[in-house]
């Protein structure tokens, strides 16, 4: 059961990281976009974007109405890669075993 328990654990985990990577990707692509670096007709910087966008939208929608871009200066990524860093550090406490 314990070692049931840390493999859940250590999934849960796996997907925050994946999930902060994408965040990350995100980002970088917005101020690539934001100073012209890279163009939005770029299929494969394009299909990536969307990737992103579909799977970081429903997360930072939420984030967005409780704190509106200031200024143009979206910090809804901000705030949801802290909310990762938090539920990463949770889990191995929440389930009970150490990871």
């Amino acid at each position: 059961m314990f070692q049931l328990l840390q493999l859940i654990a250590s999934i849960i985990i796996v997907i925050l990281n994946l999930l902060l990577v994408v965040v990350v990707v995100q980002v970088v692509i917005s101020w690539l976009y934001a100073f012209n670096i890279i163009a939005r007709r770029n299929p494969a910087i394009d299909s990536i974007w969307r990737f992103t966008n579909v799977i970081t939208e429903p997360l930072l929608r939420p984030i967005r109405r409780l704190i509106p871009p200031v200024s143009g200066v979206d910090f809804a990524p901000m705030v949801l890669m802290l909310i990762i860093f938090v539920l990463r550090g949770l889990v191995p406490i929440i389930i009970g075993v150490p990871v």
